[in-house]
C-alpha cells in the first residue's frame, strides 16, 4: 500500500469503523444509483452508506480491531456505518431489501460483536430505543405505585389492629 490515496482511504475507513456503534456489510450488485440514493435515505440520519473496496476495507477493519468480518469482503461490497440507534438503520436495510432483492445483507458488527445476516434481521425486529425506554419507564412507574400502596397499607392495617385490640379490651373491661 505505497500509494498515499490508498493510505488515506484506509485511514478514513478505519476512523469510520472506530467511531461507529455498528457496521453492516451488504452486497449491492444490480442496484441502480437511484435505488442506492433511496437506500441511503431509508437508513436514517445516523448512518452513512458507502460503497467500498474490499481489500482496503478489510485492512481498515483489521486496523480498527475488527477481524470477524474478513470472510465477508468478497463481491461488490458496501458498508452502512451506524453511529446512532442501530435498530433504526437495521429496519431501513431490512425494509429496503424486501422491496429490492438485489440488496443482500452479508453480516456486520455491533459494538465489537460479530452479527450474522439473520441476527441483523432480528435486530431490525426490535422496537426502537425510545419505545423500549418508555416501556421501561412505565413498568418502573407501575412498580413504584404498587410499592406506595403496600407502604400505605401497612400503617392503616396497624391502626385497624390497634383499634380492634382496644375494642376487645373495652369489652373485657365492661364484662368484669
Amino acid at each position: 500500500m505505497a500509494r498515499p490515496d490508498k493510505a488515506a482511504a484506509v485511514a478514513e475507513l478505519t476512523d469510520k469503523f472506530r467511531s461507529s456503534n455498528a457496521a453492516v456489510l451488504t452486497e449491492y450488485r444490480g442496484l441502480t444509483v437511484a435505488q442506492l440514493k433511496t437506500l441511503r435515505r431509508s437508513l436514517g440520519e445516523n448512518a452513512q452508506y458507502a460503497v467500498v473496496k474490499n481489500t482496503l476495507t478489510k485492512i481498515a477493519a483489521n486496523e480498527a480491531g475488527i477481524t470477524t468480518l474478513d470472510d465477508q469482503f468478497n463481491g461488490p461490497t458496501a458498508v452502512a456505518f451506524i453511529t446512532g440507534d442501530p435498530v433504526e438503520s437495521a429496519k431501513g436495510l431490512r425494509d429496503f431489501a424486501k422491496d429490492n432483492p438485489n440488496l443482500v445483507i452479508k453480516g456486520g458488527v455491533l459494538e465489537g460483536k460479530a452479527l450474522s445476516a439473520d441476527e441483523i434481521k432480528k435486530l431490525a425486529d426490535l422496537e426502537s430505543r425510545e419505545v423500549l425506554l418508555s416501556k421501561l419507564a412505565g413498568a418502573m412507574k407501575g412498580k413504584q405505585s404498587q410499592a406506595a400502596s403496600v407502604f400505605q397499607a401497612l400503617p392503616s392495617k396497624l391502626v385497624r389492629t390497634v383499634d380492634a385490640l382496644r375494642a376487645k379490651q373495652d369489652e373485657q373491661g365492661g364484662a368484669e
